[in-house]
């Protein structure tokens, strides 16, 4: 680049590792082109360590593989034109994150960082989409599981362990209930996640010939955070990197990336992915959030947005 600094871009398929799997490449990288190759971690691979039991038993209903067609309105489907999707993303920094807890009850106030934004999210997403009031929305989230496998992983695995509990309700009951409602949906669906839960998610690839797929229709959301892999730790030499993340949503899927804003305030940027109408709709849902718990003498939300 003319400032001196450079791109560097991968693209894998997540066949072969998650996102603490590619912080652990990326380092190894790293190290090598450092010259500090000689203690570096060997890479594991031993995918049976996930392998379905004999016989598999599906032990959980997994929403978030189901088979989902989506009864869109007439209105949804006009107002949702597929070939005019839009890229956005949306800065949550510690005045944001403050806001958005004031709006929880007491009891709430302790939940992570992330099934707030999460819910939040999903919560402006699904009013914006314009489906029927009456359709299910889903949440996915990409959770990693590694802290629940007994024996523990050894040093140096790389491959995929990450499921995507679901939270699942109705495009209604997101609207009419405050936000504390999709923020116990989120902290039910992760605290479903045992290693119970991914032994049965084994079980269903094997059951239906590993051709899982997570449906992507519009009124399901995927969010995966990506901040604790910490990507951007990864030096090649030159210090670390001023963004490390996913460069756009894919979809409905969308990612929580740490980056800085024009204040340097360190946050969370979430790349959206909608077309142009529900993009409209969806940010003037975070603004109203924002601006209901703003100072009567501070007309203008604080929550920042840029076309990517």
């Amino acid at each position: 680049m003319k400032c001196g600094g450079f791109i560097f871009a991968i693209s894998f398929n997540h066949v072969m590792c998650d996102a603490l799997g590619l912080k652990q490449f990326l380092s190894t990288v790293a190290a090598m082109s450092r010259g500090e190759a000689t203690h570096l971690i060997p890479p594991v691979w031993e995918r049976h360590l996930l392998d379905a039991r004999h016989p598999p038993r599906v032990t959980f209903t997994h929403h978030e593989y189901d088979e989902v067609e989506a009864a869109i309105t007439t209105t949804a489907i006009t107002s949702l034109p597929m070939d005019n999707l839009v890229h956005r993303c949306f800065f949550f920094g510690p005045a944001e994150v403050s806001l958005l807890r004031r709006l929880l009850p007491l009891h709430l106030h302790r939940c992570s960082k992330f099934e707030l934004l999460a819910a939040f999210l999903w919560r402006c997403r699904s009013l914006a989409i314009n489906l029927n009031p009456h359709e299910e929305v889903r949440l996915l989230s990409a959770v990693n599981a590694r802290s629940k496998i007994e024996p523990p992983f050894p040093q140096g695995y790389y491959g995929n362990a990450f499921v995507f509990p679901t939270a699942i309700t109705t495009v209604k009951n997101l609207g009419e209930n405050p936000l504390g409602y999709a923020v116990e949906l989120v902290k039910q669906a992760k605290a479903s996640l045992t290693e119970e839960y991914m032994k049965s998610v084994a079980a269903l690839m094997v059951i239906r010939g590993k051709r899982l797929l997570l449906p992507n229709v519009i009124g399901s959301f995927v969010i995966s955070d990506v901040t604790k892999a910490r990507l951007e730790d990864v030096d090649f030499g030159w210090g670390k990197a001023v963004f490390a993340g996913a460069a756009k949503a894919l979809g409905v899927i969308s990612f929580f990336v740490q980056a800085k804003n024009k204040k340097g305030e360190v946050g969370t940027l979430v790349p959206i992915c909608l077309p142009a109408p529900a993009m409209d709709r969806f940010a003037r849902e975070l603004d109203k959030y924002m601006l209901k718990q703003q100072p009567t003498d501070n007309s203008k939300s604080i929550w920042i947005s840029s076309a990517m």
